[in-house]
């Protein structure tokens, strides 16, 4: 019998995510702040609530993917919330880039209601939630990971393991902090190619088979080049994971010069209006 799922937060990637589930035969229940957003998906066969509360005392397993720590803690820990609401023995499963410190409260508050958590970032994008190819960065405890590794197999293929409460949060503020510079290095280099007066796509076709290759030069670069600033990631967002690492960061003893460089220069981005741009728009304080 498929396990109903409930589903709270259908943004650029959410939706994506829900849809495959949903497209598996599994009972699909959803909830976000504004309704409009879920019209694709109910017109699918998903099913509205309207409340989270609501979502809660029905579904088995609770996924969520929403903004931000201040979002998950009201969601999660609110008196009409996840915790307050669900059934013994359900799992939820906070996909959103969180506090580690956060992942672990909400994790001890659901084990005293016999509830299992798991914090389960994602990386890949628009992309990767469209074609249910993420990167799932998980914490909690090993066992409710292997009861959920089906359902995580809908959305994402690489699936990682990573340790107890807060370790998923952890994982991705590691890869943020390596996209954080990498992203300073894309932009730089497509500005060069620009102003050096080469066929940038050329470039492009050298480049990222090569030692510079990354996901973000192969996936964001050709977007900057065609003036495709929507978000596959918010800008804002981004702002948001770089002042959690900074802080995790700081926490820790440990220096970081350039994910503070990286912050800085999206801090500039945002103040120019891009903050619900795509993070490929910090192209834009290279080529005015």
């Amino acid at each position: 019998m498929k396990k109903t799922i409930g589903f709270i937060g259908l943004g650029v990637m959410g939706n994506s995510m829900a849809s495959h589930i949903l497209s598996e035969g599994h009972p699909v229940l959803v909830y976000t702040r504004t309704k409009q957003k879920a019209d694709k998906i109910l017109e699918k066969g998903a099913v509205w609530k309207d409340t989270v509360a609501d979502i809660s005392k029905e579904a088995d397993v609770i996924i969520t993917m929403v903004g931000y720590p201040s979002d998950v803690e009201d969601i999660y820990l609110g008196s009409n919330g996840i915790i307050a609401n669900a059934r013994e023995g359900a799992y939820v499963i906070d996909m959103t880039t969180s506090k580690p410190s956060l992942a672990k409260q909400i994790a001890e508050e659901a084990k005293q209601k016999s509830i299992f958590a798991l914090d389960a970032p994602v990386s890949g994008g628009d992309i990767g939630a469209q074609n249910g190819t993420l990167a799932i960065m998980v914490g909690g405890e090993e066992e409710a990971f292997e009861a959920c590794l089906p359902i995580f197999a809908l959305m994402g293929e690489n699936i990682q393991y990573q340790g107890p409460a807060g370790s998923g949060q952890h994982t991705k503020m590691c890869n943020q902090i390596a996209i954080a510079a990498g992203m300073i290095g894309v932009s730089e280099a497509m500005a060069y190619a620009q102003k050096s007066g080469l066929q940038p796509e050329k470039v492009l076709k050298s480049i990222t088979t090569g030692a510079a290759g990354s996901w973000s030069l192969s996936n964001l670069a050709p977007r900057m080049l065609k003036g495709d600033f929507e978000p596959g990631f918010y800008v804002k967002h981004f702002i948001k994971d770089m002042g959690i690492a900074l802080e995790e960061a700081e926490l820790m003893g440990e220096e970081m010069p350039g994910l503070s460089l990286a912050k800085s220069l999206y801090d500039q981005l945002a103040e120019q209006g891009e903050e619900n741009s795509g993070t490929q728009s910090l192209y834009k304080l290279w080529a005015k």
